[in-house]
């Protein structure tokens, strides 16, 4: 969906911003909080998670924040159901996700990655 998303809108940013690989913002703005509140919404770390949520509303809006939220929310539903179909990863976006870009994300180093 992301690389989808830069097609269409035609933005240009550091995909490493995903992983935490690129520094600053990755060319997206908020993109530091919004990593850090994915980031925390997926430790289920509370304290953060709300830290992150009132610094995502101060810069860039409640509208924002809660697109974020909502965004988090449905990744989170997307694994569960990806797992339990034990839906293999070389069959992502229609077979359509290369190595490099695997390589690129870091995808292969989270553990649902060892599910070929």
């Amino acid at each position: 969906m992301l690389r989808a998303s830069t097609e269409v809108s035609g933005a240009d940013f550091d995909l490493g911003a995903v992983t935490g690989a690129a520094t600053g913002d990755g060319g997206i703005a908020g993109g530091v909080l919004l990593h850090g509140f994915a980031e925390a919404v997926t430790l289920r770390d509370a304290a953060r998670t709300a830290e992150l949520r009132d610094a995502l509303v101060d810069r860039l809006g409640e509208a924002a924040m809660i697109d974020a939220a909502a965004t988090a929310a449905a990744f989170h539903g997307f694994v569960r159901v990806v797992d339990a179909t034990g839906a293999p990863v070389a069959g992502a976006a229609g077979g359509q996700v290369t190595a490099e870009f695997r390589q690129a994300l870091g995808i292969d180093a989270f553990y649902g990655a060892r599910n070929p």
